[in-house]
C-alpha cells in the first residue's frame, strides 16, 4: 500500500511538472507556429472572396502569354481556378499548339473540336454560333465579337471555365473535370499538371467553401431574424440538390431560402419565380445578408423572369443549390456570374412585414 502512494504521489508531482512546461512554452508555441488546418493549409481569411494563385516558373514558360492572360481572366470572372483551366488547356492540346485534327478546324475521331476540345453538340450544335440565337450549351463570346467560336481561344477557355463552374468547381474540382472527360486517369493528369502551374504546387479551394467560415456570418447578420434564416440555411450545407426540393433531405435554388425563412418565422413563395417579384429590389452594392440573388439560367429565362437565386450571406458571397451536377448546396461568390440579374429583400415585402410584426408581439 505504502508503495503504490509513493508511486502516486510521483505521478502527481510529474504531472504538475509537466503542466507548469506546457504553460511556459504553448504561449511561446503560439506566437511562433502558423495556425493550420486540415491537409496542411493555413488559417483561412474569410473575407477573401477571389483567391489569384501565382504562376509558377514552369507555367510561365509552357504557357503562351496570350493563354494564360485567358486563363486567369476568364478564370476569376466565372469563378474557378485559372490553373486548372490551364491544365485542361495544356492535356487537351498544349494549349492550341497541337497540330492534330480538330483543334484549328475541323473535329476529331471523337467529334471534339477547337483548343479546349468540346464536343459540337456540347458546345451548341455547330462550331460558330451567333451570340443572339437561341442555343442549348457552352458556346461562349470570350472576345466580345458576338460569335461563340469553338476554335477562338478566348471563347473556348470561357465556355470551358463555364462548364467546369457548372459541373462542381472551384469547390470540387475533380468532379467538374470527370464530367470534362470521364476518365479518373484524365482527372489526375489534368491535377498533377495544375499544380505544377501553381507557385504553392497547390490547386486552392476559395475559402468561401469552407465551414470555418459560416460562424462569422451569422454574427455579422443585422438583425437577429437574418441570423436565424443563415443559421438555418448553412446548416444544409454538404446536402445534394434536388428540383422542386424543399427539405429536410434535399433541396433546389428556392427551397433552401423558402425553408430557411419558415425557420424563422416568416412564409415567402416557394418557386424562384414567385421570389422575385416578392421582394423589394435592391441596388447593386446595396445588398445584404438575408437577401436573395437571381440570375438568367438559359432558355425560358430572362432578366424580368430570371430562373435561379441564392441567398446573400455577406457581400459577394451566397449560399445555392444549383443543379444536380453542380454538387452539393455550398457558400460561392455571386459577384463573378455574368448573369446575375439583380437582387431582392423579402423582408420588406409588406406581408412579411406584417408577419414580423406578428412575431414581435408574440415574442413579448
Amino acid at each position: 500500500m505504502n508503495v503504490s502512494r509513493a508511486r502516486l504521489a510521483l505521478l502527481i508531482g510529474l504531472a504538475g511538472m509537466l503542466l507548469l512546461v506546457l504553460v511556459i512554452v504553448s504561449p511561446m508555441l503560439l506566437i511562433s507556429m502558423p495556425s493550420f488546418l486540415s491537409e496542411g493549409r493555413t488559417t483561412i481569411d474569410c473575407e477573401d472572396t477571389v483567391q489569384v494563385e501565382e504562376a509558377s516558373d514552369s507555367a510561365s514558360t509552357d504557357i503562351p502569354a496570350n493563354y494564360l492572360q485567358l486563363y486567369k481572366e476568364h478564370g476569376e470572372k466565372i469563378g474557378v481556378q485559372w490553373n486548372i483551366l490551364a491544365a485542361v488547356g495544356k492535356r487537351e492540346t498544349d494549349h492550341g499548339r497541337s497540330t492534330l485534327p480538330g483543334v484549328k478546324s475541323g473535329t476529331n475521331s471523337a467529334g471534339a473540336a477547337g483548343p479546349m476540345q468540346f464536343l459540337i453538340s456540347t458546345w451548341g450544335g455547330k462550331a460558330r454560333i451567333p451570340m443572339s440565337s437561341q442555343f442549348n450549351g457552352y458556346a461562349s463570346d470570350g472576345d466580345g465579337d458576338g460569335v461563340g467560336d469553338v476554335y477562338n481561344p478566348a471563347d473556348a477557355i470561357l465556355g470551358a471555365a463555364k462548364m467546369l463552374k457548372r459541373n462542381g468547381a472551384p469547390e470540387n474540382v475533380r468532379q467538374a473535370l470527370f464530367v470534362y472527360n470521364r476518365a479518373w486517369w484524365y482527372v489526375d493528369q489534368v491535377e498533377a499538371i495544375a499544380r505544377k502551374y501553381a507557385k504553392s504546387g497547390d490547386v486552392k479551394v476559395p475559402p468561401q467553401a469552407e465551414e470555418e467560415c459560416d460562424e462569422p456570418l451569422i454574427e455579422a447578420a443585422p438583425s437577429d431574424v437574418v441570423a436565424k434564416i443563415l443559421q438555418y440555411a448553412l446548416a444544409q450545407r454538404g446536402k445534394p440538390y434536388l428540383w422542386g426540393g424543399t427539405g429536410p433531405d434535399a433541396f433546389d435554388c428556392s427551397g433552401v431560402i423558402y425553408a430557411a425563412y419558415k425557420e424563422a418565422g416568416l412564409l415567402i413563395p416557394r418557386t424562384t419565380f414567385g421570389q422575385w417579384p416578392f421582394g423589394v429590389k435592391v441596388l447593386e452594392g446595396e445588398e445584404q445578408p438575408g437577401d436573395l440573388v437571381f440570375f438568367n439560367s438559359g432558355p425560358g429565362t430572362s432578366a424580368n423572369n430570371p430562373g435561379h437565386v441564392g441567398l446573400v450571406v455577406s457581400k459577394g458571397k451566397m449560399l445555392e443549390a444549383r443543379c444536380t451536377r453542380c454538387g452539393p448546396i455550398k457558400v460561392t461568390s455571386y459577384s463573378s456570374r455574368a448573369n446575375r440579374v439583380g437582387f431582392t429583400r423579402p423582408l420588406q415585402n409588406p406581408d412579411v412585414l406584417e408577419q414580423l410584426k406578428k412575431l414581435q408581439n408574440a415574442a413579448r
